[in-house]
């Protein structure tokens, strides 16, 4: 699994009509999220509780194969002045480890406001309290997925 630019996610999308798979990695929950396979819309998916790396990545494994998941787009969780915290250091573990067991691109993208856009959107749908803290990753990957997707599209 090696890190790819967005330059390089655009080629891998036009060659290929694989998803791609969003991750919001938190130090509790992992929100998922799923492309279509035109790349054009990001839809929640799940939130994988961390139960440990022994059950983590055979989960992600399946799922990759699965759903026919080509690249994973990871939220970079950058300071608001643009600065790399602790919170990096741990999206950075989790990509380590992710790398020991799967073969795939991946993209850091930043995620900086995804929590919180996603927190906006659960409150005008007038979601409970317990239901936004049951979703709020899954909506937050997607956020950042949409990102790229959008991205992806103003380059062609």
């Amino acid at each position: 699994m090696s890190l790819i630019t967005p330059d390089e996610l655009k080629i891998l999308c036009d060659m290929s009509k694989g998803r791609l798979l969003g991750l919001d990695v938190g130090s509790k929950n992992v929100g998922l999220a799923l492309s279509d396979k035109g790349h054009i819309i990001a839809t929640p998916y799940y939130v994988l509780e961390r139960l440990g790396w022994k059950k983590d990545l055979p989960y992600l494994v399946n799922l990759i194969h699965a759903q026919d998941v080509v690249a994973c787009v990871v939220g970079w969780p950058i300071n608001m002045d643009g600065s790399i915290g602790e919170r990096c250091a741990y999206v950075m573990e989790f990509y380590e480890k992710m790398q020991e067991a799967i073969d795939i691109p991946v993209l850091f993208w930043d995620e900086r406001l995804s929590t919180i856009a996603a927190e906006r959107v659960l409150l005008e749908a007038d979601m409970s309290r317990k239901r936004r803290s049951e979703v709020v990753d899954k909506m937050a990957a997607s956020y950042i997925l949409q990102g790229v997707l959008d991205r992806l599209r103003k380059m062609s």
